[in-house]
């Protein structure tokens, strides 16, 4: 039996995107094993496991093969909208990746992060205060098309490794500034340290830059203390499954949808 489409998913903080990946696929993979036996196959074993480990013993025993995937990562700290692709759905990964995305994002001004935001050493760095004047100002520099370094602690693959990979181990990583195009920067709420926005951006676009680079032209320093990803293309957070481990195999049936 073929399951083929895909999942809008609320990504919960502390999940990876793997994470979630492996949360559907199990389920998923439960439900064709129930196919399966109600066929007369894979009656050797009862289901078991949870997330990791339980996807490739089930495939095995159930000689069924599901392919699952996530198009444009999110980071452990960060909520909100997740694509997750199913069975055939896996080849459009590409597409939703380059899909423009908005955000609601948190900064803190006054304090760096090393890897810009609340899972790094976070430092202070000034106690100057901004106006919220200059800070609008501000903003209207990193609105259009700007250039914009990746942060190192990403996914970017530097001589075939993963930058974040080598930033752990201590090594110097250089990645270069590319085109990313904001166009826009809206509602915006401040109340020193706190700097709330939307932004509408381009895929590639890194939101944790963005903070850090506000930051360093405000000379107050800044890094994301929040981020929820709130629509991909047409797709909204609005209509999304909220994942958690308690997600039952009807919920994430019922929400699979052709791309």
């Amino acid at each position: 039996m073929a399951m083929d489409g895909i999942l809008l998913i609320d990504k919960p903080a502390d999940w990876t995107s793997f994470d979630v990946v492996a949360k559907i696929r199990g389920l998923l993979l439960s439900d064709l094993r129930r196919i399966h036996e109600s066929r007369g196959y894979c009656q050797d074993k009862p289901l078991a496991g949870a997330l990791a480990g339980v996807a490739r013993p089930l495939a095995k025993r159930c000689n069924c093969r599901l392919k699952v995937g996530h198009s444009g990562t999110l980071d452990p700290f960060a909520t909100g909208l997740l694509i997750v692709m199913v069975g055939s759905a896996t080849k459009l990964s590409d597409v939703f990746l380059k899909k423009d995305k908005t955000y609601q994002a948190t900064l803190c001004l006054g304090s760096t992060s090393t890897t810009g935001d609340p899972e790094g050493e976070v430092v202070p760095k000034s106690d100057r205060i901004p106006s919220l004047r200059e800070i609008e100002n501000t903003l209207k520099k990193f609105t259009g098309e700007i250039l914009q370094t990746p942060p190192i602690f990403s996914a970017i693959k530097v001589n075939g490794k993963r930058a974040y990979e080598l930033a752990r181990a201590g090594k110097d990583v250089e990645l270069k500034a590319r085109k990313v195009t904001v166009y826009d920067i809206n509602e915006v709420k401040y109340e020193y340290p706190t700097l709330q926005l939307s932004l509408s951006v381009t895929s590639g676009t890194y939101i944790r830059s963005l903070a850090i680079d506000v930051g360093a032209e405000l000379e107050t320093g800044a890094y994301l203390t929040s981020l929820r990803r709130t629509t991909i293309d047409n797709f909204s957070v609005e209509d999304a499954l909220a994942c958690s481990t308690d997600l039952s195999v009807d919920e994430a049936i019922k929400a699979l949808r052709k791309p």
